[in-house]
């Protein structure tokens, strides 16, 4: 038994997945699990969360699960070789052509970014290891300068920390995975790609009170709506890492504290 008011919640995956190991899990004080549905099949969560449960039931002790949906995954094309390398200076074009790209041109997959983007402004590949600023823009196309260079590969992640994406934070396979938890049994639910209050309405409509839910803030527009997101959620995550590339990292402390001391003032 531990007076400590912290909670500690630990990811399950390949290397954690056996009852031996959960047990120890437990044992070392982990009060909640989180299955990441961005990975593996339904049985392979359904089995874990079989084996939390049997084990609460044999240490008489609760333990909380939360599912975590992926979210949209804004992802760059593929490549002739597979990678291209990018240096400072260089200018290359995005365009909605599905041929895979070379160092001249890479296809973007998804048409909502040609309407979000502005001339000058910022967005970062491969969790901003490649930054560059868009110097012209087209109906299909936009063409951007490499600011921080480096290699780009196939289908890497997308940022546009300045832009505000009409992007429901519910993909189809999130609704899909959505029903599959509530269906196991799970206790919470953790929302990816939150930006506005009608993505948490969304959520909150189709778990019908079945979990509660946790909305992760990962997007500069949820630290801007935040005061209506968290009326509406049951918890909050701060996803540190993905808002550390979409905000300057050394701001992400500060706007931690924020949200912290939000939260707690809302109960």
């Amino acid at each position: 038994m531990t007076l400590r008011q912290t909670k500690k919640l630990a990811t399950l995956g390949p290397a954690s997945d056996t009852k031996e190991k959960i047990r120890e899990l437990i044992e070392a004080g982990v009060n909640a699990f989180r299955l990441n549905f961005s990975h593996g099949e339904h049985k392979d969560h359904k089995a874990m969360l079989d084996i939390i449960r049997d084990l609460e039931t044999e240490m008489q002790r609760p333990i909380g699960i939360v599912a975590d949906m992926q979210g949209p995954k804004l992802r760059i094309g593929t490549f002739k070789d597979g990678r291209i390398e990018v240096s400072r200076g260089q200018k290359i074009r995005f365009d909605s052509n599905p041929e895979a790209g070379d160092e001249s041109r890479v296809y973007m997959p998804h048409p909502e970014i040609f309407g979000s983007l502005e001339k000058d402004g910022l967005f970062f590949i491969d969790d901003g290891k490649v930054r560059c600023r868009v110097r012209e823009i087209g109906d299909d196309y936009f063409v951007a300068e490499i600011r921080a260079g480096g290699t780009l590969s196939d289908k890497k992640g997308f940022n546009v920390p300045e832009a505000f994406l009409p992007i429901p934070a519910l993909t189809d396979k999130d609704k899909t995975d959505l029903k599959a938890a509530l269906d196991m049994g799970l206790d919470w639910i953790a929302q990816s790609f939150v930006q506005t209050a009608d993505d948490v309405k969304e959520a909150k409509a189709l778990i019908d009170g079945r979990a509660a839910l946790m909305v992760k803030l990962e997007k500069p527009a949820a630290i801007k709506n935040l005061e209506e997101i968290v009326a509406l959620a049951d918890g909050v995550m701060l996803a540190r890492g993905d808002l550390g590339v979409e905000i300057p990292p050394e701001d992400v402390p500060s706007v931690q504290k924020r949200v912290v001391r939000y939260v707690r003032s809302v109960g």
